[in-house]
């Protein structure tokens, strides 16, 4: 076990002074809510509106999963579990994005910081805060229910209701002080992701409206 965690860091190195910079003129919008909250639907939406680049956490994370090596295993295992892959890897595979994304006029990251930890860390690697912070407010019934009628479909493994619990119970216990802490800094947005997607998709709009 000791072996098999030495390979995933638990920490992050800041970035050069010349690639916070780089990062300091972008918009960086996080977008954040449970599982099924509809995150990455609308952040698709508004990348194509905007010209950004969406990054979406769990999905960079899930192809790094897919990978036939010792790391993907334990990634894999890690995301099974509904528990949160180190911070260092995160934060890593993040900037990695973050940087080789130079065309693009902004970026909208879904599904980070999961935890705080995560948000103090992505200011002392990157040098800076994201410039707003979009919360989608969604109750856990609507989200089990969500999640359950995705998994149907089969595209998730993590998509079962046990999991679907476990992450939720994640989600809720780690998210707010990261709420707390956006909220404290004047960066927060909160949006009722229970109406309509169109509906939500005009408050996101208007979000992003008064960063430009």
């Amino acid at each position: 076990m000791g072996l098999c965690q030495a390979r995933l860091p638990k920490t992050a190195k800041p970035l050069k002074p010349e690639l916070q910079e780089k990062l300091k003129s972008q918009v960086i919008v996080f977008v954040i809510g449970g599982p099924g909250s509809g995150k990455g639907v609308q952040c698709e939406r508004l990348a194509a509106k905007y010209d950004f680049q969406h990054l979406g956490m769990g999905n960079l994370l899930r192809e790094e999963a897919g990978r036939p090596t010792g790391q993907g295993r334990q990634i894999k295992d890690i995301m099974m579990k509904g528990a949160l892959v180190p911070l260092g890897f995160v934060l890593d595979l993040l900037n990695a994005n973050l940087l080789k994304s130079e065309e693009a006029k902004g970026f909208l990251i879904d599904g980070f910081p999961r935890e705080l930890n995560q948000a103090k860390e992505f200011e002392n690697v990157v040098g800076r805060p994201p410039n707003i912070v979009i919360v989608l407010d969604c109750s856990t019934e609507t989200m089990i229910q969500r999640l359950l009628l995705r998994g149907q479909t089969g595209t998730r493994a993590d998509d079962n209701e046990a999991t679907v619990r476990q992450r939720l119970e994640t989600h809720y216990s780690l998210c707010e002080p990261v709420v707390a802490y956006y909220q404290q800094k004047n960066l927060l947005r909160n949006i009722l992701g229970e109406e309509p997607e169109d509906a939500i998709f005009t408050k996101c709009c208007s979000v992003i409206d008064s960063l430009l």
